[in-house]
């Protein structure tokens, strides 16, 4: 029995202000641990202060991006090392936002998943199609290599502790979302390409999630399928009431 996951990516939201008003509605208000992971996936600027705000809470925190190097000359980049010392948890890693609008490649990603986990930290790889994959019916296919490259080099043990995500791009941001048997059988396939890559106890243990227009009204339909097991939330993350209304709908 994989332990349910609800991480809300607030992409580039919120001020600081806005940000610490949240943790103060959430902290005390979400599910044990024991239940479900509440994670919040915070820009950069507002991690430090919400990890101190949210210290000793069952609230857990994820950076939205990191660099693959710990320290040298990277102008405008984060370190994972510097990440996790704040007491960060997760880092999401390969969002199609990111691969789109700033070219990050596989590659890269990994080199990203890499740093994370030597950092102690947990990634979140994000993989996910175009609506014109989706319509040539080459889905399966894209999802398995985008998987196949992100976890290239890592042991097993890494990845049946990550969490790996998936995205159609068509169904972010957009009102329109994957049904529930769609989001089951790619995350299904994303299952299969692990198996297919470290065995079948590795890959019943990943955590999938699925993300895309998720609502308090509909997360059900996608938490009662087998390959799903929790979801990367944008809009519906952003309210303290909505964000608590995922985690009661999975607890």
């Amino acid at each position: 029995m994989r332990k349910p996951i609800i991480a809300g990516n607030w992409k580039m939201n919120k001020t600081l202000s806005e940000a610490q008003s949240f943790a103060e509605a959430v902290k005390t208000a979400v599910p044990s641990k024991d239940l479900v992971d509440s994670v919040i996936g915070s820009p950069a600027l507002f991690l430090a202060p919400l990890a101190w705000s949210l210290k000793d809470s069952e609230v857990q925190l994820s950076a939205q991006n990191c660099f693959w190097e710990n320290e040298g000359a990277y102008t405008g980049e984060n370190s994972p090392a510097a990440i996790a010392d704040l007491g960060v948890q997760y880092v999401i890693i390969g969002h199609s936002e990111r691969r789109e609008y700033f070219h990050e490649t596989d590659a890269e990603i990994n080199k990203k998943a890499k740093a994370i986990f030597a950092s102690g930290m947990t990634p979140i790889l994000c993989c996910g199609e175009t609506l014109e994959t989706y319509e040539a019916g080459k889905t399966a296919e894209w999802i398995e290599g985008q998987i196949t490259a992100g976890l290239a080099d890592l042991s097993a043990e890494q990845v049946s502790s990550m969490v790996i995500a998936y995205e159609p791009i068509w169904a972010i941001g957009t009102g329109k979302s994957a049904d529930a048997n769609i989001a089951d059988e790619i995350c299904g396939v994303v299952r299969q390409t692990v198996a297919k890559l470290y065995g079948s106890e590795v890959a019943d243990k990943v955590r999938i999630q699925y993300g895309g227009s998720v609502k308090p009204e509909n997360i059900a339909e996608y938490m009662a399928k087998e390959n799903v097991d929790g979801a990367l939330v944008g809009g519906a993350s952003l309210q303290a009431d909505s964000f608590l209304a995922l985690l009661d709908a999975v607890k």
